[in-house]
């Protein structure tokens, strides 16, 4: 018996109960696990059919445990112990919140900030291997992470094709380079499953494996699951969830999702990046709000447009307060279950939620800033050790930093959002994530943090194609280590800048108002930002 349970109250409970009825006769659960690919409307028939791998990845996964723990094993043998996983999305997410529940050690590097990409190649290289993640190989982070570390290897007197380990899709150009090359291992996961849903294939199990978790039991997990979930049932908890998220009326579209004692830790930052892609776009979607212990939009009363998801104890029986919806479970059986969900509100906004339409115009943005190399855009304002730059019309008459905060959210619509987005080392600058709280005590409304550049093949998905109603607080930072890229013509630092000029830049063409602050001192930076923003929280 699977240990998931999802307790309803409101709002939350009116959504299932209008739309659940439908599904069971519609016969959605088994027609999904029969990876029915017609359920999402005749325009995504085409993308759908080559993306319902994920349904029955745990059973399709189970030869890979034996061959990742004896590469595991045969690591061990050569004091090789430590484990780097460079992927982005859905690939790195997964592997984080697997590990860190397990309580094990992977360093994922999802960044290109050099700070960060010099603590992944620097520190006990000699116990290193790394685990480069990437469907097409051609992905920019990945890509360049895979060249570091080789040049890194080798400087060290290292072998660096007996320290790298490929994760990529069959037949993918990555994959025959990495045989040709002769590196230590490559796996191969199934092309039917995309990114965002690829936690049990070798995406997320590879480097989870390496790093020691029990991927057996966690499998064991996600197959109880699946004998509930796949069931034409009242009380199957996937219908019921998804009718949460994507069927209340009217549409509660930001999901304040709050971890509160479940043991899973990260689960909400997965959750996120699963929900956010898979269902922004259209102009419609639901946008995940991940929120810690200090939660000013619920202290208040629950705006209209907004909907808690509490993460709760496995022994929970006590369904929330107000307009909710409380869910518990072992993180296998949560990871199929917010899959399933995730399909289901699919369905019910009229969407697909297996395409990701507006991901690549960052990238494509990026690819021009890089090639182009323009001179930085002069600062419309400086304020101490912060640069403001934005459109003409958001910061005229903006005179230093706290005004220049305030027209930004002055831009903030009743049923918007605030995106706060951090171009930094997220492993050094955690404090940068009290941002968030301020900003939404200051605002009253929901607001995000997302660390770039991870955030851009996640969320933002739903920040160009969802509902055009956020507003963008962006910071990058100088810094006084770069580190080369070899074999390209240019370095960890510029690439970071690219990536969050070119994501600025498209949302601008979006019509999406963006602050852009570049802290040229970290340290009196952040604190210089942190002292306006707990100013504007006081007012």
């Amino acid at each position: 018996m699977s240990s998931l349970s999802v307790m309803l109250n409101g709002a939350a409970s009116k959504a299932a109960d209008r739309h659940v009825p439908t599904l069971v006769e519609e016969k959605f659960a088994s027609r999904l696990f029969a990876k029915d690919h017609t359920m999402w409307g005749p325009a995504a028939e085409d993308e759908s059919s080559k993306r319902l791998g994920w349904v029955d990845a745990s059973e399709v996964s189970r030869p890979l445990v034996a061959q990742i723990n004896e590469l595991r094993e045969s690591f061990a043998a050569e004091g090789v112990d430590r484990f780097v996983l460079a992927g982005m999305g859905g690939s790195s997410l997964a592997p984080e919140v697997i590990t860190k529940t397990a309580g094990v050690e992977l360093f994922v590097l999802d960044s290109t900030d050099p700070v960060m990409v010099q603590a992944a190649l620097t520190k006990d290289i000699a116990r290193t291997a790394a685990v480069i993640s990437s469907k097409s190989g051609s992905t920019v982070e990945t890509d360049s992470a895979r060249r570091a570390f080789e040049k890194a290897f080798n400087d060290a007197g290292i072998d660096a094709a007996r320290r790298l380990v490929v994760v990529t899709d069959p037949g993918s150009p990555f994959d025959q380079a990495s045989r040709d090359a002769g590196y230590r291992a490559v796996f191969t996961a199934d092309p039917t499953v995309g990114g965002r849903f690829s936690a049990m294939t070798a995406f997320g199990l590879v480097p989870s494996g390496l790093a020691g978790v029990d991927l057996e039991a966690l499998l064991d997990e996600v197959d109880e699951a699946a004998e509930v979930l796949r069931e034409d049932a009242e009380d199957n908890l996937g219908l019921l969830l998804g009718a949460v998220m994507g069927g209340t009326t009217p549409l509660r579209n930001k999901l304040l999702i709050q971890d509160c004692g479940s043991g899973i830790v990260g689960f909400a930052d997965w959750a996120e990046q699963l929900i956010a892609e898979s269902t922004g776009k259209d102009g419609t979607g639901i946008l995940p709000v991940v929120v810690t212990d200090d939660v000013p939009e619920l202290k208040a009363p629950v705006a209209s447009d907004v909907l808690p998801a509490y993460l709760v104890p496995q022994d929970t029986e006590t369904a929330p307060e107000g307009d909710a919806v409380a869910v518990a479970g072992s993180l296998g059986a949560q990871m199929l279950l917010w899959e399933v969900a995730t399909a289901v509100a699919g369905k019910l906004l009229g969407i697909n939620p297996f395409d990701q339409p507006d991901v690549e115009s960052a990238k494509t943005a990026t690819r021009a800033v890089l090639a182009d190399k323009p001179e930085p855009t002069p600062a419309v304002l400086v304020d101490g050790s912060v640069e403001i730059r934005g459109a003409a019309d958001l910061l005229d008459g903006a005179q230093n930093l706290t005004q220049a905060v305030v027209a930004l959210l002055d831009r903030l619509p009743a049923d918007g959002y605030v995106s706060i987005q951090a171009y930094f080392d997220r492993l050094t600058w955690t404090e940068l994530e009290d941002a968030r709280p301020l900003v939404a005590t200051a605002t009253g409304r929901p607001t995000t943090f997302g660390w770039g550049p991870r955030f851009l093949h996640s969320t933002g998905q739903f920040h160009k194609g969802g509902p055009g109603v956020g507003v963008f607080l962006q910071i990058t930072a100088d810094s006084e280590t770069d580190l080369e890229i070899p074999g390209i013509p240019f370095t960890f630092g510029e690439l970071i800048s690219a990536q969050a000029d070119g994501d600025a830049q498209v949302l601008e063409e979006h019509g999406r108002p963006v602050l852009r602050l570049r802290l040229t001192d970290r340290e009196t930076g952040v604190s210089q930002l942190l002292d306006v923003l707990t100013a504007l929280a006081q007012r």
